[in-house]
């Protein structure tokens, strides 16, 4: 019997918030388009694309607000007027490389796919927790910007948040209902503020895994105490 059966509650999918529609950004970045709702060729693609990769490349300097449009023009040999065809200003161009990172995070949970159960299950809760921490490495100052802006209130960011997370929320809540209904996990676990549990932890620990190693915690001593966390708790198994 499910948890849901067992308990009367609902599935833990009509639980979790659904991402909203499509902000006017969400769809000039789906269809590559300018802020005027024009069209972009192959040669105007590249150039803002190079110009989201210069932008990225200084948020891994210095905060997005000591970053400036004419800097990001210079080091992508453009002009500021150029920037200005893509986007409103650099706070925008930080909300396109998150929700380029939103799209990326399908693929990261894959590993919850595989069968978690017994001892070759950590494995794949070992790449999933890999994968995820890469991921904050290779997006981390847009990923970080993203989280505080959301966090005071800009609803741009919240959005892409809340579309980069539900995946997450939602792959884990199955997983650990999964478990419930094999009678595995954990009485009164309930799957929706597990999965949330589950999904702070992740994001904090690879947000934050550089400051830990300043206390000696190396890498792959996060990623497989992270792992043994997820896979312990989705599964309602001590790992060995």
């Amino acid at each position: 019997m499910s948890h849901a059966a067992s308990g009367g509650e609902a599935d833990p999918d009509d639980l979790l918030e659904t991402p909203g529609e499509p902000t006017a950004l969400d769809t000039r970045t789906e269809h590559g388009t300018a802020q005027g709702g024009r069209p972009l060729g192959p040669r105007a693609l590249k150039t803002r694309q190079k110009l989201l990769e210069t932008t990225q490349e200084l948020l891994a300097e210095r905060p997005v607000r000591d970053v400036s449009v004419v800097e990001i023009a210079r080091r992508a040999g453009t002009s500021p007027a150029t920037f200005y065809q893509y986007f409103a200003d650099v706070e925008e161009a930080t909300l396109e490389l998150a929700s380029a990172a939103a799209e990326q995070v399908p693929a990261i949970l894959e590993p919850l796919a595989a069968d978690w159960k017994g001892a070759q299950g950590l494995a794949p809760a070992r790449v999933l927790v890999d994968a995820f921490v890469r991921h904050w490495d290779a997006n981390h100052a847009a990923l970080l910007f993203r989280n505080v802006a959301a966090e005071q209130g800009d609803e741009r960011f919240r959005k892409v948040r809340t579309r980069a997370l539900w995946p997450v929320l939602r792959a884990l809540g199955r997983k650990i209902e999964e478990s419930h209904q094999q009678g595995a996990a954990a009485a009164g676990l309930h799957p929706v503020p597990a999965a949330a549990a589950l999904a702070a932890i992740l994001e904090r620990l690879a947000a934050y895994h550089q400051e830990l190693e300043v206390l000696g915690v190396s890498r792959e001593q996060l990623v497989e105490t992270c792992a043994r966390i997820l896979h312990q708790v989705v599964t309602g198994e001590t790992s060995a």
